[in-house]
């Protein structure tokens, strides 16, 4: 499905939790009627527990509060968290709560992995941070936190997100049998002529689900890749890319296009070591890659051509394009494309290294037979649970 551009939006780029937490504070004090909140961790630490504080006074107050978190990303949430949470009033529930690894099912892997939020259908937020602090205790305050991005949005895009929030939260409901948790309808937004809205702004939000939505990111960024004619840059946390993208990004760098990759240096998670299968080639081919090493980066973000950019929570790897519910906004538009294209470029200067075809090749011996092998993990893996081949 292509995507469905809306004018009259006003998005405001968020950068890392100093600005997305406080941002969301904010709007949590300022809700009336109702709350969706949807993400795929929300922890229990001090920045959670300051996020759950605003929630709860919220609830006290009669605001509506619908809280769906992913039963992987959140198992650690403790019953005494859960308990004062709903005996404030908020209702919460588990997307797929069965996480038990002794099985091969889908159904397992299919996470809520969107970072999603909605305030009386008016103000929204869609990115890829989770709610959960960036400087746990077993890391020194003195580090840089982990790189991330989230937009907030008012304008013509609210009805269109706070249905799919909405929709979610009942689907979910429904199928536990959880009549009460229906929650209300959402105070319904202003028309985006009736806001104040600084900048006419262009944007469109794109989900992936495993019904009606199976492919609609990928395919938002093939789109772009394809028509690319100067620049393509992204960045990116995990990246394993299937073929029909790796395919249309070697064809942009052959017809001049500079493509440049922003990639995670420090490995969070074993699987991770599949991304180096692809350096060698992409490289040999003229892409850039970058390795950021001066903190963890979880962006999942890209800018082409300088006015084509997306913030969201979709990873390129096939756990994020096959398996996962996740959300994306793309933004037409110059001056948005262009901030975000300079906070990558930042991030790029001063925190990554560069690789070189011949430094690889030469030095890396093995991580890139490791690389092999957890490729290979992946493959078998993905076809044991019946995910499909590769695209």
């Amino acid at each position: 499905m292509k995507p469905n551009f809306l004018s009259g939006n006003h998005i405001q780029l968020l950068r890392n939790s100093a600005e997305y937490f406080p941002a969301l504070e904010a709007a949590i004090n300022a809700a009336q009627a109702t709350i969706y909140l949807q993400t795929y961790i929300f922890a229990d630490d001090v920045i959670s527990n300051k996020i759950a504080d605003a929630l709860k006074n919220a609830a006290l107050r009669g605001v509506v509060v619908n809280i769906l978190v992913d039963g992987f990303g959140s198992k650690e949430l403790s019953k005494k968290f859960i308990a004062d949470l709903e005996k404030s009033g908020i209702r919460l529930m588990f997307y797929r709560p069965k996480i038990s690894p002794w099985t091969f099912k889908k159904s397992r892997l299919r996470r809520l992995h969107r970072k999603v939020s909605v305030f009386d259908g008016e103000t929204a937020f869609v990115g890829g941070i989770n709610i959960v602090d960036d400087y746990p205790e077993t890391d020194s305050q003195t580090q840089p936190p982990r790189i991330d991005y989230a937009v907030r949005i008012e304008g013509s895009l609210l009805p269109k997100i706070a249905e799919s929030c909405e929709k979610l939260w009942k689907h979910m409901a429904w199928r536990r049998l959880e009549w009460r948790a229906q929650g209300t309808h959402i105070h319904a937004p202003h028309r985006a002529s009736d806001l104040e809205v600084s900048r006419n702004i262009k944007a469109a939000f794109v989900l992936r689900d495993n019904v009606l939505h199976r492919r609609d990111i990928e395919l938002a960024y093939l789109s772009a890749i394809m028509h690319a004619k100067t620049e393509i840059i992204i960045a990116n946390a995990y990246f394993v890319p299937g073929r029909h993208f790796r395919k249309a990004l070697v064809n942009a760098a052959k017809r001049g296009v500079k493509v440049t990759l922003l990639l995670q240096g420090r490995k969070e998670h074993f699987l991770m070591f599949a991304t180096h299968i692809f350096y060698s080639d992409f490289l040999k081919r003229g892409i850039e890659i970058f390795e950021y090493h001066k903190s963890y980066m979880h962006s999942k973000v890209a800018v082409i051509d300088g006015h084509w950019a997306t913030v969201g929570s979709s990873n390129i790897d096939p756990f994020s394009l096959l398996l996962a519910r996740e959300a994306n906004v793309i933004v037409l538009d110059k001056g948005f494309a262009q901030t975000l294209r300079a906070d990558i470029l930042q991030c790029q200067n001063d925190g990554a290294i560069k690789l070189e075809m011949a430094a690889w090749q030469q030095g890396n011996i093995l991580k890139r037979a490791l690389a092999w092998v957890v490729y290979g993990v992946v493959r078998v893996f993905l076809g044991l649970i019946g995910a499909g081949s590769e695209r």
